[in-house]
């Protein structure tokens, strides 16, 4: 079985640790400090290898920082393949404050890249062989806005399909030529995405399925935390809750998401079968401090709670909308 490809223009190391209070002007002194490999493409890729797939990592690296993230990468023991960039690999960090209980999140713009270098990111999609490639993550300065629709027409010359998932002008441009195979924006991306409020589930639901039916994107999935996610497909879309859980961390939630529903589909699962391994992958990244992701005994776990709480509860968990003709998506 050929590797799902995941390409990380934009990645980061991620530095987590704890601290009693954040305050300013004086010195915050944290503890359980820890070191990760980061960034949506890579970090989909260690939830692949984590449920037992296999996945080739593609990113950029540069700068004092560069080295670092290839021994992060490496510590993860995936397969990978950096292209190198002149200027320093981000790093973002993640302080969770004891005292409340909330977590705060830095997270730097990024270098700026170099014509030169993207296009030997794309050379380098070129020329590995896959039938998923997963874009994720925002595009560092430097890289033109439809980047990752040069990536899905190198994807469709090899029969293989696209997994979008970004934001902002990126997403706007790679939906606009279409071609995509699975999509999936946040709640508020999304809203962003339309340009109008789709804040009830009807009017979400509804609306995930225009764009679906406009030819932009096979599947859309729009997640929104704790409430869950919408998947929409030509056939209509569907509403899943996951399970109550203790959250810990948000960091790494979506891209658990992607990269497990990924590897459902790469396993020859039905959209609705892969979106509930999305689901329990997701809720189990929550569940793990800092910059943890998933674990495989969690999704497994969390996977037969879903079946048996859709099973149980039925409407209280999943929600299904099957819709007629629609206007033209934005």
């Amino acid at each position: 079985m050929k590797p799902i490809l995941t390409l990380t223009m934009n990645p980061c190391i991620d530095a987590s640790s704890d601290a009693d209070r954040i305050q300013p002007i004086h010195k915050i002194r944290t503890s359980k400090e820890s070191f990760q490999a980061g960034g949506g493409g890579i970090n989909a890729a260690r939830v692949i290898n984590t449920l037992g797939g296999r996945s080739l990592a593609v990113y950029l690296s540069g700068g004092t920082t560069g080295g670092v993230l290839n021994g992060l990468v490496e510590a993860c023991e995936i397969a990978s393949r950096h292209v190198t960039i002149a200027e320093d690999t981000r790093i973002s960090h993640t302080v969770y404050e004891r005292s409340s209980g909330l977590e705060f999140r830095f997270v730097p713009q990024g270098p700026g890249v170099t014509e030169a270098e993207w296009r030997e990111c794309l050379r380098a999609v070129e020329g590995t062989d896959f039938d998923y490639v997963i874009a994720s993550g925002s595009l560092p300065q430097g890289v033109p806005d439809d980047f990752y629709s040069m990536v899905g027409d190198i994807a469709a010359r090899k029969g293989a399909r696209l997994v979008l998932d970004t934001s902002g002008a990126p997403l706007k441009a790679t939906l606009a030529k279409g071609g995509v195979y699975l999509t999936k924006p946040s709640h508020g991306e999304f809203r962003d995405y339309l340009g109008r409020d789709v804040s009830d589930e009807a009017s979400l639901m509804a609306a995930a399925v225009e764009v679906v039916r406009s030819g932009k994107t096979e599947i859309l999935v729009v997640s929104m935390g704790h409430e869950g996610a919408v998947m929409a497909t030509s056939e209509g879309a569907i509403r899943m809750v996951p399970p109550a859980v203790e959250a810990i961390s948000a960091v790494g939630a979506g891209d658990s998401f992607v990269g497990a529903m990924t590897f459902g589909l790469s396993r020859g699962l039905m959209p609705r079968r892969a979106f509930e391994v999305g689901m329990a992958a997701g809720t189990a990244a929550v569940t793990t401090p800092g910059n943890e992701l998933c674990r495989k005994a969690d999704v497994e776990s969390l996977l037969r709670r879903i079946h048996l709480e859709r099973q149980h509860q039925g409407a209280a968990v999943l929600r299904e909308l099957v819709l007629g003709s629609t206007a033209s998506a934005a």
